[in-house]
């Protein structure tokens, strides 16, 4: 491939009246190319950057670094933003304790180590000892450990491992007895679980890649195996696949008394088809409880000979129901649980009891119930927050859950579930006062009228006098909801006098299906509607002015920041796009990118959807002759999720178009992906940046 980029020294001037360093990029050749959808011609001139291997994209990447770094360096109160970030890192961080086989297991993390290690001991009150160390795998903590599954007859550990961020797994088995390490190694894992039968388990897995392509090329004949401990990987049996339709996936789980194996498909990222096979009987087919895929369903377990799912059939809200796998036909199924007012986010099976977490204004609630259906009661919690999900057996009145909030620290309990009795396990112990913080939930109104919730956290004595730096953040999108959490990382912002907000737009989960599916497809719009007008009411509220705001979202939420900062750049001072999604005419092209159509569509499917993505794309609708915020753009160069090239051309295409005097840059992290298992040196380098980066252009004067 012919070179195509001209480089310049990155130039980096600090001028005497001004403090904003002037830049000059790195010139990007841009190239004759087009595309052409249903007679319209889109130009393409940064296509070649798609082309993640070549040495000409790889020197791109090396001089963009450059003048980023060369630019960060310029800020003063870096180094001392990075040290508060690393002391305040520094704590013991734990999971909660989880019980298999007779033994406790919990994951800790020392302070600053890169990755948590998994421990385990004999009681609660035994000494603990380190089982599986992610730490001792790779020198530089970029090997991350993605799953474990213990075997139910105690012999066995499965875990499966990351390396630099790739959504690509390895599996390898542990001989829980001696601590040793088996022969068994299978590659090419992506997208999922590892569940036990007896002496093995099952997997989801594609073909090897081509060689070179293994992080862009797109994933297809998605197929689960079943592995027994001792063979190989080639002598694995194939349990499920699907020929006919090669952009589908596929996973397999197996009820905790390994009665029924179940196989959920999948064609995008809601919806399955469901299926079940009962493996105490030789031979038995696999049973279709549910072949479409307009609605989501899954299995909870298995419990007295039915089957418990929750589904949002004929639910936007879900519900909960019971499934004879003797009497599969829909009209025998029963309603357990029906939708209410607010969404059914799980359901836990502990001590014989029915723990469902539901969320109401994005905030869990946990009510309790018998197998009927009948409410016992509901469980108190320290205040307006999120529950981290329930660790126990169905048969144990012992349980642990995790508690947090934007200004409450992540708090491990025990739970008593017989006598209903939560005490503190154990608490963080980061630096950290809550009662110098005020947390409040806010409603504000969306241009079409919709009434959406924001969080706001900030310092107690805060004036709303506009002049307030401010960080705004979203996602809006698959049905994903933003909860209360805590994290340290904003800390600094929260000290330096900085607000930070969580606006929870249409497309998410917050308020069930029907608020996914208003920020979808032709409804796309809503969601940055929803973004713009959380921003203007902020301002109007004199929380902030738009010289004060910063807007921040990763992967769907870059894609977010990128359409609102093209759409109203003169509203925001700061925008930080993350692993974004920002090429919404060809994002299906690479690896798992078909999955996310039906939140998105797709440019090829129609003349309207191509339209409607076109007047939104973020790489589309940078204009010549604008001024747009400040920016960085973040990215990773093994993102296999969200391949790098969006941001890649997003960013080169900003250079080239924008007219202002503050920053286009971009951060391209080596050795790392979308974001799973990054290790917390890179997390902290990662967050020092972009804080510094918001602060700096924010026109902050920390003091750490």
């Amino acid at each position: 491939m012919k070179t195509l980029l001209k480089m310049s020294i990155p130039l980096l001037v600090m001028t005497a009246c001004n403090t904003q360093p002037k830049l000059t990029y790195p010139e990007t050749i841009r190239e004759d190319v087009t595309d052409n959808y249903f007679g319209v011609e889109v130009a393409e001139p940064y296509r070649w950057l798609e082309n993640d291997t070549s040495a000409a994209t790889e020197a791109w990447v090396i001089a963009q670094n450059e003048l980023t770094y060369s630019y960060l360096d310029g800020i003063k109160f870096r180094n001392s933003l990075k040290e508060r970030l690393t002391k305040i890192y520094d704590y013991p961080k734990y999971g909660s304790p989880f019980k298999k086989n007779g033994q406790y297991y919990f994951f800790k993390n020392d302070g600053l180590q890169n990755q948590s290690a998994l421990y385990r001991q004999a009681s609660l009150d035994a000494d603990a000892e380190v089982l599986l160390d992610p730490n001792k795998l790779s020198e530089d903590g970029t090997v991350a450990l993605s799953q474990i599954a213990f075997s139910n007859n105690g012999k066995y550990l499965a875990y499966s491992i990351a390396r630099s961020g790739s959504d690509w797994n390895e599996i390898y088995i542990m001989d829980l007895a001696t601590r040793e390490l088996l022969t068994d190694v299978i590659k090419w894992v992506k997208f999922s679980g590892i569940s036990w039968q007896g002496d093995g388990f099952y997997y989801s897995a594609y073909d090897a890649p081509e060689v070179g392509k293994e992080f862009s090329n797109k994933n297809e004949y998605h197929k689960i195996y079943y592995h027994n401990v001792g063979e190989t990987q080639n002598s694995d049996k194939l349990v499920f696949e699907n020929k006919k339709f090669p952009l589908r996936n596929c996973g397999a789980s197996v009820t905790d008394d390994e009665k029924y194996l179940i196989i959920s498909e999948t064609e995008s990222t809601s919806g399955n088809s469901l299926y079940i096979k009962d493996l105490s009987k030789p031979n038995a087919p696999l049973v279709t409880l549910e072949a479409g895929f307009e609605n989501d369903y899954g299995v909870v377990d298995h419990v007295n000979g039915k089957l418990y799912v929750i589904t949002n059939w004929k639910a936007s809200n879900q519900q909960l129901m019971e499934v004879d796998p003797a009497n599969t036909a829909r009209e025998n199924w029963k309603t357990i649980l029906p939708e209410t007012k607010d969404v059914l986010e799980s359901v836990s099976i502990l001590g014989g009891k029915v723990f469902a977490e539901y969320l109401q204004d994005a905030a869990n609630h946990v009510y309790v119930y018998d197998f009927s259906g009948n409410k016992l009661y509901e469980m108190e919690l320290p205040t307006i927050g999120t529950v981290g999900g329930f660790s126990g057996d169905k048969d144990d009145n012992e349980a642990f859950y995790t508690f947090t909030s934007f200004t409450f620290p992540p708090t491990i309990y025990r739970l008593d579930v017989a006598e209903n009795k939560s005490e503190v396990f154990r608490k963080t112990e980061v630096k950290f006062n809550p009662e110098d913080y005020v947390s409040e939930q806010q409603f504000y109104t969306s241009n079409d009228g919709t009434k959406v919730p924001m969080f706001i956290t900030y310092k107690k004595g805060m004036k709303k006098d506009g002049k307030n730096p401010l960080m705004l953040y979203g996602y809006g999108g698959f049905n994903i909801s933003l909860n209360p959490s805590f994290s340290v990382a904003r800390i600094p912002f929260l000290e330096q006098g900085g607000i930070y907000v969580v606006a929870n737009i249409r497309g998410g989960g917050e308020y069930g299906e029907k608020w996914h599916k208003a920020g979808t497809k032709m409804q796309k719009q809503n969601v940055f509607d929803d973004f713009i007008a959380a921003a203007e009411y902020l301002i109007a509220e004199k929380y902030t002015s738009s010289e004060k705001l910063a807007i921040n979202g990763g992967s769907n939420g870059g894609l977010l920041i990128g359409a609102c900062m093209t759409q109203r750049p003169e509203l925001f001072a700061v925008a930080i796009p993350e692993v974004g999604v920002l090429d919404m005419l060809r994002y299906q092209k690479f690896t798992i990118g078909w999955a996310w159509a039906t939140d998105y569509g797709t440019s090829d499917e129609s003349t309207e959807m191509f339209e409607y993505l076109k007047a939104y794309s973020p790489l589309h609708n940078v204009k010549e002759g604008v001024k747009y915020p400040a920016t960085m753009v973040m990215t990773g160069d093994h993102d296999d999720r969200v391949v790098p090239a969006h941001s890649f051309k997003f960013a080169a295409t900003l250079q080239h178009a924008n007219t202002g005097n503050y920053p286009s840059l971009i951060r391209i992290d080596t050795n790392a992906g979308h974001g799973a298992g990054k290790p917390i040196a890179k997390v902290i380098d990662a967050q020092a940046d972009m804080w510094s980066f918001v602060m700096f252009n924010l026109g902050m004067k920390p003091k750490f």
